[in-house]
This record gives structure tokens, C-alpha cells and sequence, in this order.
């Protein structure tokens, strides 16, 4: 009895240590539970800022791209109007509204026309932020300083004929991505370029 009792307790023993064993095996324990959330959160903290400017670029390169079409519904209006239309840039960075003026007397559209009522508004002013926050039409660094390059002249005008006046108008990002709308006067189209810092060059961006 008592050797059988031994044996039994020693089987018991086996098989309790035998499941304690299993038990580790298939488990964490605590500190390595704590080190995987610590990698996961750095791994978190290094892509975040990434991700997060990936999404700013993007941001401003669809305010770009909807600033020219902008400029290109102008200009089909003043094919289909057979008369002027201009897109006015008012205000100073990062405020820059713009705005459809069309020409109301037949001699194009002027500064002085707006503000007498000849060549009225085609629709309300409009900011980029608050259509892509955290993007103005702006520009900084060694991209430039003037964010609106259209001569003398804040009017970006559009002729019956097509043609427009020649220039470019540069949209900044948050996160300090430059683009530049550039118009070609002969032509009247417009194209996105996006500026490379590392080679201090512009490159179409689509």
C-alpha cells in the first residue's frame, strides 16, 4: 500500500510538474508582454509622424490639382461667354481668397471695373485651408516669396480665344510641401509642378 501510495504520489507529482511545464510553454509572462508593448508603441511613435506627412503631401497636391481646374472651368467660361474671365487673388499669405470676376463692358476684366460693379462676380470667394486644411496658397524657402506671379497684376485672365495671362500661383502644405499651378499664356492650360528640395528643382506632379 505504501509503495503503492508512493508511486500514485509520484505519478501525481510527474504529471503536476508535467502541466506547470505545458503551462509555461504555452504562455507569456509578464515581462515579455510589457518589452512587445513597449516595441509596438516606439514602432508606433516612428511611422506616425510618417504617415502623418504622407497624408499632409497628398492633402496639398489635391489643393493643387483643384486650383488648376479651377483655372481651367475659367477659362472655358470665357469661351462659352465669348468674353473675359479672371480668377482675382486677394488678401496675403496664408489668407489668399480667390474669386470668378466676369467682364462686364467688353474690355476685359480690370481691377477698377470690379470695384465700380461693371465685371461682377461668378461665384464667392473661396480660402484653400478651408477646403484642405492646413494648405495656403503660399510659398517659402527657396521655392520663393511671392505666392502670386501674375505681373503686375493680381487678375489671372482668360480670353474668348483660349489664351490667358502667363504666370503661377504656388500652394504651401503643413507640412512644408510646395506646388506650383503654372498657366502657359499662349495656350491658356494649366500644370502642377511640385518642388524637389533635395535637387532644388521643379518636376511635373502628375
Amino acid at each position: 500500500m505504501v509503495a503503492g501510495g508512493l508511486q500514485a504520489s509520484g505519478h501525481l507529482q510527474a504529471s503536476g510538474s508535467f502541466k506547470a511545464s505545458g503551462y509555461r510553454a504555452s504562455g507569456y509572462s509578464l515581462i515579455e508582454l510589457l518589452f512587445v508593448s513597449a516595441l509596438m508603441a516606439i514602432v508606433s511613435a516612428i511611422a506616425l509622424p510618417q504617415s502623418l506627412a504622407a497624408v499632409d503631401r497628398a492633402r496639398t497636391a489635391s489643393a493643387a490639382r483643384y486650383l488648376a481646374s479651377r483655372m481651367a472651368v475659367a477659362r472655358s467660361q470665357a469661351v462659352m461667354r465669348s468674353a473675359h474671365v479672371a480668377l482675382r487673388f486677394e488678401g496675403k499669405p496664408p489668407r489668399i481668397t480667390f474669386r470668378t470676376f466676369g467682364d462686364g463692358n467688353g474690355n476685359g476684366v480690370l481691377a477698377a471695373d470690379i470695384v465700380a460693379g461693371i465685371d461682377a462676380p461668378l461665384d464667392t470667394a473661396l480660402l484653400l485651408g478651408d477646403l484642405y486644411s492646413g494648405v495656403a496658397i503660399a510659398v517659402a524657402g527657396e521655392a520663393g516669396s511671392d505666392p502670386v506671379r501674375l505681373g503686375a497684376s493680381n487678375l489671372l485672365s482668360f480670353t474668348p480665344l483660349g489664351t490667358a495671362t502667363s504666370g503661377s500661383v504656388f500652394v504651401r502644405g503643413r507640412d512644408g510641401s510646395q506646388f506650383a499651378i503654372r498657366v502657359l499664356g499662349a495656350t491658356g492650360r494649366a500644370r502642377v509642378q511640385r518642388f524637389v528640395v533635395r535637387s532644388r528643382t521643379w518636376v511635373d506632379a502628375f
